[in-house]
C-alpha cells in the first residue's frame, strides 16, 4: 500500500504591508499633570525621555475599542473587506482578560469570523513579532491577508506614584494589514529574547499574590485586623522597571540587532527612507541613530514626544504619523525595531505602505 502524499498550502513568494491605521485616545496628560504624583519636573522628564505629553484613554475606552478603531482604519485604507482576513493577531500586555483573547473578540467585532485569532504577549516587541508571523502565514499560503494590531491601555496598570516607569506610559493602538505582493516588502525578521533579564521590566506581583491577599482580606474582615485589610486593598499588579539596566541593554544591544536586520534584508542605512524604533526613550532613539550612522535623509520616528511609550502600539502609531506628515515616504524602506519586557526584541525592514 502506497503512503498517501499530504497536501500543503501554495507558497507565495512575497508579502508587504498594505496599509496602517491608528487610534489615539482622547485624554492628553502633560508632564505637569504627572508631577502631581511624583517628585519630578517638566524639564527633567523632557531632558531624560523627550516626552512632553502622553495620550491616555478615558475610563469607558477599552483595549478592544482602541484595537477596533485602528483595525478599521487600516482595513479601509487597504481596501480589504474583513471577510478576506486569514488571521487576526493582537499584541497586547494590557488586555484585562488572560482568556479569551482580545483577537477573538476583535475578529467578531470586525466581521472577520471565522478567521483564526490569537494574542501575542511580547510587550514592546509584540508588533514586530506579529509582522514576522503575518509574513510567514501569507507566504506559506495559510492566509491571504493578516491583520496585526498592537493595542495597549497601560494606564490601567500604572501606579501614579511609582517613578521608574509610570511617567513614560501612554495608551493607544496601531494596526497594519499584511498581504501578498509582487516583490518582497517585508525582510527576514531578526528576533529573539534574553531571559536572563526577565525581571528587568514587569509587574509588582503576580495574580497568585492577588489570590493570597484576597484570602487575607477575608480573614481580616472576620478578625478586624486593619493592617491585613489595608494590604488586601492594594492588590492590583502595576508596572515597574529597573530603568538603568533596561537603558543600557537597549542602547548597547539593540543597535546591533538593528544592524543585523539591515544585513538580513541585504540593504544598508543609505537605502532607508525611515527608521521606526520602539518609542521607549528619546535618548535611546538618538543613540541608535548615531550607532547605525543613519544619513540625514532618513526620517526618524519621534512619536514619543506627545504619545509617550505605548508598548506594542508604538511602532505602528509612529509609522502612521510619519506617513501622515510626509506622504512622500510611501514606498520607501523603513527599518523597524521593537524591544522590551522579557527581555525580547524583534526587527525587520519593511516597504512603507
Amino acid at each position: 500500500m502506497m503512503t498517501p502524499v499530504l497536501r500543503q498550502n501554495a507558497i507565495r513568494p512575497a508579502t508587504r504591508i498594505h496599509a496602517v491605521g491608528a487610534y489615539r485616545p482622547d485624554v492628553v496628560v502633560t508632564n505637569d499633570d504627572v508631577c502631581q504624583w511624583i517628585d519630578s519636573s517638566d524639564e527633567w522628564i523632557r531632558q531624560r525621555t523627550g516626552i512632553q505629553t502622553r495620550r491616555r484613554a478615558s475610563a469607558g475606552i477599552s483595549v478592544l475599542d482602541m484595537a477596533e478603531g485602528a483595525a478599521r482604519q487600516a482595513l479601509d485604507r487597504a481596501g480589504i473587506e474583513p471577510s478576506r482576513l486569514g488571521a487576526v493577531i493582537v499584541s497586547t500586555v494590557s488586555h484585562p482578560y488572560a482568556m479569551p483573547s482580545a483577537a477573538a473578540a476583535l475578529t467578531e467585532r470586525l466581521g472577520a469570523t471565522p478567521a483564526p485569532a490569537y494574542d501575542i504577549s511580547a510587550a514592546c516587541a509584540g508588533y514586530c513579532y506579529g509582522v514576522a508571523q503575518a509574513d510567514a502565514l501569507v507566504r506559506s499560503g495559510a492566509a491571504e491577508f493578516v491583520l496585526v494590531v498592537g493595542a495597549e491601555k497601560l494606564s490601567d496598570f500604572i501606579d501614579n506614584h511609582e517613578r521608574t516607569i509610570s511617567f513614560l506610559l501612554g495608551d493607544g493602538a496601531g494596526a497594519v494589514v499584511v498581504g501578498p505582493a509582487e516583490e518582497p516588502g517585508i525582510s527576514a525578521s531578526v528576533w529573539g529574547s534574553d531571559g536572563s533579564k526577565w525581571d528587568a521590566i514587569g509587574m509588582t506581583h503576580s495574580l497568585g499574590k492577588v489570590r493570597e491577599l484576597e484570602s487575607l482580606a477575608r480573614h481580616a474582615d472576620q478578625s478586624d485586623d486593619q493592617a491585613l485589610i489595608s494590604a488586601a486593598l492594594d492588590i492590583w499588579p502595576t508596572m515597574r522597571q529597573d530603568g538603568p539596566s533596561v537603558f543600557r541593554w537597549a542602547v548597547w544591544e539593540m543597535a546591533k540587532v538593528a544592524q543585523r536586520a539591515l544585513d538580513a534584508a541585504g540593504v544598508t542605512a543609505e537605502d532607508l527612507s525611515a527608521f521606526i524604533p520602539h518609542q521607549a526613550n528619546m535618548r535611546i532613539i538618538d543613540e541608535m541613530v548615531k550607532q547605525l550612522k543613519l544619513p540625514a535623509h532618513v526620517a526618524v520616528a519621534r512619536d514619543i514626544v506627545d504619545s509617550g511609550n505605548t508598548s506594542a502600539a508604538s511602532i505602528p502609531l509612529a509609522m502612521h504619523r510619519l506617513l501622515d506628515e510626509d506622504p512622500s515616504l510611501s514606498g520607501g524602506l523603513a527599518l523597524q525595531i521593537g524591544f522590551g519586557a522579557g527581555l525580547v526584541f524583534g526587527a525587520q525592514v519593511v516597504r512603507l505602505p
